[in-house]
């Protein structure tokens, strides 16, 4: 791959994670630069900023996908992301209801229980 095609597709995806994520990531290094540029180049360019559906339905599937799978960490940075992606809390309130019935209400309470302390971190 052309180096130059790389470094646009990089900063395209910097640019939707920045969007999206509003806040600090750490910095890159020798350590972690390979999965800084993966989740860049690929992630957040190559899926992230796709045509066929907007942010905000990828945030929907995201956070679904991750309420399945007990990443708790990642669902939380991205309910917030869904928020910037204009998600609404009502529309996150009906995502863990769904993820309540078909993942298990652990799940779901874990869902809430993460919502509302983003809520709460952002005043709303």
């Amino acid at each position: 791959m052309d180096r130059r095609d790389f470094a646009t597709r990089h900063d395209a995806g910097f640019s939707t994670r920045t969007e999206m994520i509003r806040k600090n990531r750490p910095e890159p290094d020798d350590f972690n630069r390979p999965f800084q540029e993966l989740l860049n180049t690929y992630c957040f360019n190559e899926i992230w900023n796709r045509p066929g559906i907007s942010r905000r339905d990828r945030s929907f599937i995201v956070i679904a996908m991750l309420s399945a799978q007990n990443r708790s960490t990642e669902l939380r940075t991205h309910i917030g992301a869904a928020l910037n992606n204009g998600v609404s809390k009502q529309e996150l309130q009906e995502i863990f209801l769904q993820v309540a019935v078909y993942c298990g209400v652990p799940a779901g309470v874990e869902g809430f229980r993460i919502a509302t302390d983003v809520f709460k971190e952002r005043g709303i």
